[in-house]
């Protein structure tokens, strides 16, 4: 299934290029031509040339990932697929490509079972966005600030009434806005995730070739980077196991 872009959002996107050949929105057609012939390297050729020249967008991953799959460059189209769902991380289409394309990787890793402190956040946090909750908690201030001068300059009983209350509500909205940002920049991984890219992958027990062996990986496994020691990066698996591997075998997501 192919992704098409909102007409709507590109007119602001690029409303810049109109006059340019070579905008996003020509770019990105003829991609999907391509990958509808069946030409899926030149696809994705085009796709990558879109984002390289700074148009993020989950459909354009989502594409990308797509002509990667056809060409059965696995990691490759993990990665694209998995920074696509951060861009629509509820987008049916994407998820299900993401299972399917896990689904075909060499390891099996059973992850540790999350505390029930951190289930409860999670389930917290998906109530509302992170960009609604600063939304939110931005007019939540607006109208304390609003509410607070009505109650210093007006007099009158109703409107005074009116204002304390507006105060409290306010109050109120800005601490769970700010419990909820919190919360989504504390269970906030993205940044520090991986896919190994290298075909397999033999983590060492330290930043060094020489050090001992800790385990054997594969492409297309989602790890999480917690250190980094020159060329090498330290990797945290799923199933909680440490091992230190090359910068070059895996890509941030």
């Amino acid at each position: 299934m192919m992704k098409f872009i909102s007409p709507f959002i590109l007119i602001a996107v690029v409303s810049p290029y109109l006059y340019s050949i070579e905008n996003p929105y020509t770019l990105f057609e003829r991609g999907n031509i391509f990958y509808k012939n069946g030409q899926y390297e030149h696809a994705a050729k085009i796709y990558q040339q879109i984002i390289d020249s700074g148009y993020i967008s989950a459909e354009v991953y989502y594409n990308l990932g797509n002509s990667y799959y056809r060409l059965e460059r696995l990691a490759q189209a993990i990665l694209a697929f998995e920074r696509a769902a951060r861009l629509k991380p509820n987008d049916p289409d994407i998820q299900h490509n993401v299972k399917l394309c896990y689904l075909k990787t060499i390891d099996r890793i059973e992850p540790l079972p999350e505390l029930f402190l951190i289930q409860w956040l999670r389930a917290f946090a998906s109530l509302v966005s992170q960009s609604t909750a600063e939304l939110l908690f931005l007019i939540s201030w607006l109208i304390l600030f609003t509410s607070m001068t009505i109650g210093y300059l007006v007099r009158q009983t109703v409107i005074l009434r009116t204002a304390r209350v507006l105060f409290f509500i306010s109050v109120c909205c800005i601490a769970i806005s700010a419990l909820l940002i919190g919360v989504h920049e504390l269970l906030d991984t993205s940044a520090n995730e991986a896919i190994i890219t290298a075909h397999t992958v033999t983590a060492k027990s330290s930043p060094d070739p020489k050090s001992i062996d800790a385990f054997v990986i594969h492409e297309g496994l989602k790890v999480k980077i917690t250190d980094s020691v020159g060329s090498w990066i330290k990797i945290t698996l799923p199933d909680g196991k440490i091992g230190w591997i090359e910068a070059t075998q895996c890509e941030k997501i």
